[in-house]
């Protein structure tokens, strides 16, 4: 809300009124009847969902948000709050006790938003407790709300040749907004707490509360806005956007050093850190903590966390001005059916494709070793000449972002030019942290503590705001398709007062976090490719590392063939293929000499082709870091054949993998791609890495490929033939793999 629009409200107050400071209605009977007996009968990982979202009344006094797989249950008198949480196709309730909606911290004084009173006991809810339940005095109280169709978080220009499918952005679905606000009868209590200059410091602020539910998936997202409509400033020390008494999975009168969580996964867009996976990032962003309030827990010293408290390690510690508003961050809850790793990864992998669509986008890439003008064309006519897609100046190539110079920008220009005359992204590598600048722009830390990755520089100091203001330029005059940022903002706070984009401790991982966020949203809306090796795929970046060790490709070539496929295995159980980049270093890397190298690529065309076929089978891009893709006509025909077989079987190469049995070297190993909504529904890769080859038969699951009854079956580019399914839709397969080769199976 600008000034204009401040002082418009406030005038309106002087003649009207505050509407907001009155009895509120909180009609439902637009609204349609909620019935908890309507539930989705199909499994909506290989069947799509009719039901689509949307809010309901249920009696006069709750509002339910439901999708035919989840409820979220509000009452909405005498006040707003949570009443329940249910994964309706397994009739499971998830909460047990109604919380406040959020709390903020406003200097230094908690304020409290939404919730009841009077819950006689803290092990269940009845819904008939509301009815004797009562408002917090001293919290914010709903006082309307409304409903929409979700929005987009930002914009995403898609990159359609690099997608197996069209994926919708914002995903379908609806937006619950609940406003709260101070009531004028509470002006008393409240002065008598927190003192009445404060009183009247916070009295005009309204919170939004949003929740939104999507369609087909029990996902839903939660965050706040707090709207400052008040005459002054007011300094947000923090808040807590989501604070949930869950029903705790296990029972133990004794203490347990790990305890076992609700099913299911969180997720936050205010993720960071040096890691891989969502979980390795340094700082959360949610916590499960202990109930104070559960008195009745069975276990005997009450430290069970059975709480879910979705808030900042640190901060935000900024100043809200007045007339203007802040929004936090979101969490994202997907509530689990089953405990079984593989149905629950598919789960995961289902959220990520909706609320991050970018990370389906796959481009076939190359590292190329040098970024002079002569090799780096090479490249790019190497790759257009076999079915590449992209090139990416790599680290140590010369390729430098940070060379602002006008002669820098116009070569820079010219390469991109020449690549996308070829049909070919091109972009280059950038190292963030994991470095020192100096003295004045590195972060201080408090005194014990270490940055991340050593030495970091801070990302508001006036280095930080000048790399990004140089990146912003870049690409923006270059024209350049992809940007690789390597050690991405690991979290890092700074207690320095010097720096021009943050006062001090209190706000600098949120600014700093601020910064970053920003620059890779306006990368995914300017269609800016973006590799970063941490997690930051809800604010833009489309791939990560899979995860691997780099010197493991010093290791002899016949052990990084199947290391590789380990790799590839144990990185997609919540990774869709799309999201993890591999690793083919085609020169020497960390070392190993002859026997870790694939240059001359003719004279190791075997070891070639295992990596391609291992990679483009699963479906997995890697870094090819070299000068070249090929050497010779044999080796240029070998790489064209699996760039080939990709494209032709992409959609269906990109669809999640089902692990069948993990590489271990003594045995044939194998992954289904499962595709329930394709032509080609399901594709088998076997791979042999003994001396001898392999015959035998298998029972493969075909149940996520959504195929019943029948299947036509194709072994590699043969003839289709029909084969039966059991009762459990699963195929007896006689399978033959030669000695150290692979095969594959599509079954349509």
């Amino acid at each position: 809300m600008n000034k204009f629009l401040l002082l418009l409200f406030l005038f309106s107050l002087a003649i009207t009124g505050n509407p907001l400071h009155g009895q509120p209605t909180l009609s439902t009977t637009a609204l349609p009847e909620y019935d908890p007996e309507i539930k989705a009968k199909k499994d909506w990982l290989v069947e799509r969902i009719a039901t689509k979202t949307a809010l309901c009344r249920w009696g006069e006094d709750r509002i339910v948000l439901t999708n035919g797989l989840i409820s979220r249950i509000f009452s909405i008198k005498p006040d707003g709050c949570s009443a329940g949480l249910d994964l309706i196709t397994k009739n499971e309730s998830f909460l047990r006790a109604v919380k406040p909606e959020a709390v903020i911290q406003v200097d230094s004084r908690s304020i409290r938003v939404g919730g009841l009173l009077g819950q006689p006991v803290m092990n269940y809810f009845k819904y008939g407790w509301l009815t004797t339940m009562e408002k917090d005095p001293l919290a914010m109280h709903l006082v309307d709300y409304k409903v929409e169709n979700s929005k987009e978080r930002f914009e995403w220009k898609k990159k359609p040749e690099w997608m197996p499918h069209d994926l919708s952005w914002p995903p379908a679905g609806k937006e619950l907004i609940m406003e709260y606000a101070f009531q004028d009868d509470q002006k008393n209590i409240l002065s008598e707490t927190y003192g009445k200059e404060f009183v009247e410091k916070i009295f005009e602020l309204r919170i939004e509360v949003h929740y939104e539910m999507y369609d087909g998936l029990p996902l839903l997202s939660k965050w706040i806005q707090i709207i400052n409509l008040n005459r002054e400033p007011i300094r947000l020390d923090h808040f807590t956007s989501e604070l949930l008494a869950f029903v705790e999975p296990e029972s133990s009168v004794g203490d347990l050093d790990s305890w076992q969580m609700p099913n299911m996964s969180i997720e936050t867009d205010y993720a960071f850190g040096g890691g891989m996976t969502q979980e390795s990032g340094l700082n959360k962003s949610y916590f499960w903590e202990t109930d104070t309030t559960y008195l009745t827990v069975i276990n005997y010293n009450r430290i069970q966390p059975t709480l879910l408290a979705v808030r900042p390690a640190l901060g935000p510690g900024i100043q809200i001005e007045a007339g203007e508003s802040f929004e936090s961050y979101r969490v994202f809850e997907l509530l689990h059916d089953s405990y079984d790793r593989e149905r629950k990864g598919l789960q995961i992998r289902k959220m990520y494709r909706t609320i991050t669509p970018w990370v389906t986008e796959n481009p076939i890439l190359m590292h190329v070793r040098q970024a002079d003008d002569q090799s780096v064309k090479t490249a790019i006519d190497q790759c257009a000449d076999v079915g590449f897609e992209m090139v990416i100046l790599t680290f140590g190539s010369g390729f430098n972002l940070e060379d602002s110079s006008n002669r820098n920008l116009e070569r820079m220009k010219n390469l991109a030019d020449y690549a996308h005359s070829r049909g070919i992204a091109l972009g280059g590598y950038s190292l963030l942290a994991s470095r020192s600048i100096d003295d004045t722009n590195d972060v201080v830390m408090p005194e014990g503590q270490q940055p991340r990755f050593n030495h970091s520089p801070c990302l508001q100091s006036f280095w930080g705001i000048n790399y990004f203001k140089n990146l912003y330029r870049f690409y923006g005059l270059t024209g350049m398709d992809i940007l690789e940022h390597d050690g991405s903002y690991p979290g890092d706070v700074c207690i320095s007062q010097d720096h021009p984009g943050h006062q001090g401790l209190r706000d600098s991982q949120w600014r700093q976090f601020e910064q970053i966020r920003n620059f890779y949203r306006w990368c995914r809306a300017n269609g800016i490719y973006l590799n970063v090796p941490d997690w930051y795929f809800l604010n833009g970046s489309n791939k990560i590392a899979m995860g691997y060790r780099e010197t493991n490709w010093s290791l002899p070539r016949e052990y990084q063939e199947i290391i590789e496929r380990q790799n590839v295995y144990d990185g997609t159980w919540e990774k869709t293929p799309s999201m993890g980049w591999m690793f083919v270093p085609l020169v020497q890397y960390h070392g190993g000499g002859e026997a870790a190298t694939i240059e001359p690529l003719k004279d190791h065309l075997g070891h070639y082709e295992q990596r391609l076929a291992n990679l483009f089978g699963a479906g997995v891009q890697a870094c090819y870091r070299g000068p070249r893709l090929y050497d010779a006509p044999e080796t240029r025909e070998i790489v064209k054949k699996w760039v080939d077989f990709y494209k032709k079987h992409r959609r269906i190469l990109d669809a999640d993998i089902v692990h069948v049995r993990r590489p271990d070297g003594r045995d044939y190993d194998g992954i289904l791609h499962a595709d329930p909504w394709g032509e080609e529904k399901g594709l088998l890769m076997l791979y042999n890495p003994l001396d001898e080859e392999i015959r035998k038969t298998l029972t493969i699951d075909l149940y996520y490929t959504g195929l019943k009854g029948s299947v036509r079956l194709i072994h590699e580019e043969g003839d289709e033939e029909e084969k039966k399914l059991d009762h459990r839709q699963q195929l007896e397969l006689d399978i033959r793999i030669p000695s150290r080769k692979w095969t594959w199976y599509v079954f349509k």
